[in-house]
């Protein structure tokens, strides 16, 4: 069955890998091989590739020690049937952070898990990323679809400047304009009205969050640098606004 014409699956992908906030990680046993599956929080890196903060003492994580491939499935948790909402199946492999990327993973997971601070620098647990290999996308009747990490992650090797300055760009919104991120959520996203702030941001867009609710805010074209991003956020502020 092919996809309808109006079905962008690369873009809802991206989307359910960025709002996604908790997952079923299924590894192999190393022994039988047999598969084991848990539930686990994420958070995602610049790309997107899924993050996790897990211990050594978990079986999963002495799982991954042993045989780092992997599968992740992240779902839209819509009310109603589960089966009838969108969800993607990630294979790949999970690394452990090097010491020159774990300080970026961990600012990026704690963001979205803050209460992960008061456990994340115990000795027995560490950083993984997950490098996807392949997605599978169901989003209902003929909408089904293999894709490619290409098609799933966002090209970050042009973007150095805005990711160096993410952090006074999360800030400075944070503290000085909810209004405006409001007025993402509730006019550009059809979200209710919330105390939204953003999480992170990316060449190709914002991701929010409020009340254990989360957002992705697209752009319409890629940004690579905070001047960029300025005026992105600008533009997008006055057509919310320009919507009311």
């Amino acid at each position: 069955m092919q996809p309808t014409s109006d079905f962008n699956p690369s873009r809802l992908a991206r989307s359910l890998l960025r709002r996604s906030r908790q997952g079923a990680l299924a590894t192999l046993m190393p022994n039988s091989g047999d598969p084991y599956c848990s539930l686990v929080n994420v958070a995602n890196h610049a790309d997107g590739s899924p993050i996790l903060l897990i211990s050594r003492l978990a079986v999963h994580t002495r799982n991954i020690l042993a045989d780092s491939r992997v599968s992740l499935m992240l779902d839209e948790r819509a009310p109603g049937d589960p089966l009838e909402g969108a969800r993607i199946m990630l294979s790949g492999r999970a690394e452990q952070a090097s010491a020159a990327i774990r300080s970026n993973l961990r600012s990026r997971y704690l963001k979205v898990h803050p209460a992960a601070a008061d456990y994340a620098d115990f000795a027995d647990f560490s950083f993984f990323l997950i490098r996807p290999s392949g997605t599978h996308l169901v989003a209902g009747f003929g909408r089904i679809v293999d894709l490619t990490p290409a098609q799933i992650l966002t090209d970050i090797s042009d973007a150095t400047p805005l990711l160096e300055g993410e952090q006074g760009a999360l800030d400075h919104m944070n503290e000085d304009h909810r209004d405006a991120l409001g007025l993402y959520a509730t006019r550009l996203l059809g979200a209710g009205r919330a105390d939204w702030r953003c999480t992170g941001c990316d060449p190709d867009g914002l991701d929010m969050m409020a009340d254990g609710k989360t957002l992705r805010l697209d752009f319409p074209e890629r940004v690579t640098s905070p001047a960029a991003l300025r005026k992105m956020l600008v533009r997008l502020a006055e057509e919310a606004r320009a919507k009311g």
